[in-house]
């Protein structure tokens, strides 16, 4: 009779625990959402409540779970390890909480984050860097939590303590992705900025109308200078002015049998490869060998990107004499993110027949937004937000000669490598590269979708479908200027638009076919970094459509797919088709 008593009374007691827990934990979940809202905000005093009252419900469900009898139930043959995982949770809750959420929300009262902007009078970005440890710090204790928590064997859990872990798992696994992000922002944005050295980066502009795998054409080229946050635009020139590279610049071997070694002999090729490193240490090298001066970086940014900065900063006017003459009033007055796509890739050409005084509209496009943005127009959450749109959409790219900050930046998509931790381990790649020598991609339409096959072989199988069309005008030969057809001088048709293919599947994969339109086709295949490589030639007449499959196969990841695409004149979210899954049986 005691006995039973005894461990009726603990059964009882252990069901308080465990209600504590829950309670307590499911308290802490709901202010996550109201604490995201007040970062956004700006609102570190109501941050700092906010974590305050979340650090009282996480020690209060800790200090449940490490009640005698619930630790001593942990011990349990069968069912203890279900109060080992919730003790686990508790316990990683409240680190997160106390280890990382409040020593931030400490160094939060002490940034403005939107005076990290580069402006023309520079920034203090001495709270930044004084706050790197603490960010830093912060995010190894969070992701040490997510650690411990990615090693309980869910498969020996009852379903209600399974289910709560999964998504605690999945919670800090953001979590931790955006700590490791502030902490190596923390890191390398200062001394980038200028923070301890002035630094010049060589500025690309890239040209979508005349498609390069990471974006376009190299168009404007111009140095940006940064001293303490100050921003200031340099020299200016354009690929065409830095001319022929003799002897040819050296590349590496995989890439030169694919691209050829146009890589390293022309400014306006250096990007045919979408391995951005590769096309920056290039171009970084060309500047350097015709102009004598040393950057240490290169930023590449298009005119997609530039009509988001333009919705932050607000209609740019054209006050530059130069400008004004070279246009003679048939160019928009002043430019916005709505006109200054179509103004710098299609009406320029149209309206302005010199090559040479095209490049001079770039380059004093270029000097009038970059004015605008050093002098901080416009707002600067709005300005954030575009650029990260930009970044995303992988029309903003940047790259270090400091191999530690390269290092840092090979992580994450900005640094448009084609392979390393930024590259996803089922991802595939689709890149165009222009083969009419003209500025007709400004009329390309396209799709890309991943379909998954069902296969015997244990191996995963995939077709990557790419439809392009050409929606030129019929009469296109005529009604374009030649400068936008290429007049048929590098044997193309005008009107028609010529684009090499390439596909790249994941690291250890093959490609099985390619077809055109349903016929099957022979192709090139390559390997670049343990990726295989497919490349395939398409020719549109005004008009036509067509349809490419490329098949890879022996894909030894299973995880989810993704694919990345050249950035065009397109918004990337219509490029990307969703993808389809087989229905295996």
């Amino acid at each position: 009779m005691g006995t039973t008593l005894i461990i009726g009374g603990a059964a009882a007691w252990l069901g308080v625990k465990a209600s504590s827990i829950s309670n307590e934990l499911e308290a802490a979940t709901r202010l996550v959402d109201p604490l995201k809202e007040q970062i956004a905000n700006d609102d570190p005093e109501g941050a700092a409540a906010t974590v305050r009252q979340l650090r009282s419900h996480t020690t209060a469900a800790k200090n449940s779970a490490e009640d005698p009898l619930w630790t001593l139930a942990s011990t349990i043959p069968g069912i203890g390890p279900n109060f080992s995982a919730v003790a686990e949770v508790a316990q990683s809750a409240d680190d997160v909480a106390n280890l990382g959420l409040a020593p931030l929300v400490n160094v939060f009262s002490s940034l403005d984050w939107n005076s990290l902007l580069p402006t023309s009078t520079g920034t203090n970005l001495e709270p930044l860097k004084a706050a790197s440890p603490t960010v830093t710090s912060a995010a190894h204790a969070v992701r040490a939590s997510a650690e411990r928590l990615n090693q309980i064997d869910t498969s020996k859990l009852l379903p209600q303590v399974a289910e709560p872990l999964t998504e605690a798992r999945n919670q800090l696994q953001d979590v931790t992705g955006a700590l490791d992000t502030a902490a190596n922002a923390s890191q390398i944005v200062p001394r980038m900025l200028g923070v301890d050295a002035p630094r010049n980066y060589l500025l690309m502009i890239q040209n979508n109308a005349e498609v390069r795998a990471s974006g376009g054409i190299p168009g404007a080229l111009a140095v940006l200078n940064l001293e303490n946050g100050k921003l200031k635009l340099g020299k200016q020139s354009s690929a065409t002015e830095l001319g022929v590279m003799a002897p040819t610049l050296p590349i590496e071997p995989e890439q030169q049998q694919i691209y050829s070694g146009r890589l390293g002999k022309f400014m306006q090729d250096v990007n045919l490869t979408p391995d951005f490193p590769t096309a920056a240490s290039t171009a970084r090298a060309m500047w350097e060998r015709k102009t004598g001066e040393r950057v240490d970086g290169v930023i590449s940014i298009d005119p997609v990107a530039l009509a988001y900065i333009l919705d932050a900063t607000g209609p740019v006017k054209i006050t530059s004499p130069e400008l004004i003459s070279l246009t003679s009033g048939k160019l928009p007055a002043e430019l916005n993110g709505q006109n200054v796509v179509s103004t710098l890739l299609s009406d320029v050409y149209a309206k302005i027949p010199q090559p040479k005084l095209q490049d001079a509209y770039f380059a004093g496009v270029a000097q009038e937004i970059f004015a605008a943005l050093s002098d901080g127009k416009g707002d600067a959450s709005a300005l954030i937000a575009g650029i990260t749109r930009g970044t995303e959409e992988g029309r903003v790219l940047v790259w270090s000669n400091d191999s530690n900050e390269q290092g840092v930046l090979n992580k994450y998509p900005l640094s448009g490598s084609t392979a390393g931790p930024s590259v996803s381990p089922a991802q595939f790649g689709v890149y165009f590269n222009d083969g009419t020598g003209a500025k007709m991609d400004y009329y390309v339409k396209r799709t890309v979708q991943l379909i998954r096959e069902c296969t015997t072989d244990g191996y995963e199988q995939t077709t990557v479908r790419i439809t392009s069309t050409n929606t030129a005008p019929p009469n296109a030969a005529t009604s374009l200027p030649a400068y936008v057809t290429g007049g048929g001088i590098h044997g193309v048709p005008p009107g028609s638009v010529q684009t090499n293919v390439v596909a790249y599947g994941p690291s250890q994969a093959t490609i099985e076919t390619a077809s055109k339109d349903g016929v099957r086709t022979e192709i090139g295949t390559h390997i670049h970094g343990a990726r295989p490589v497919g490349v395939l030639g398409v020719r549109l007449a005004p008009g036509e459509s067509s349809t490419v499959d490329f098949v890879f196969g022996k894909i030894v990841q299973h995880s989810e797919p993704n694919v990345v695409v050249t950035p065009t004149v397109q918004d990337v979210k219509n490029v990307i088709l969703t993808t389809q899954n087989a229905q295996c049986g």
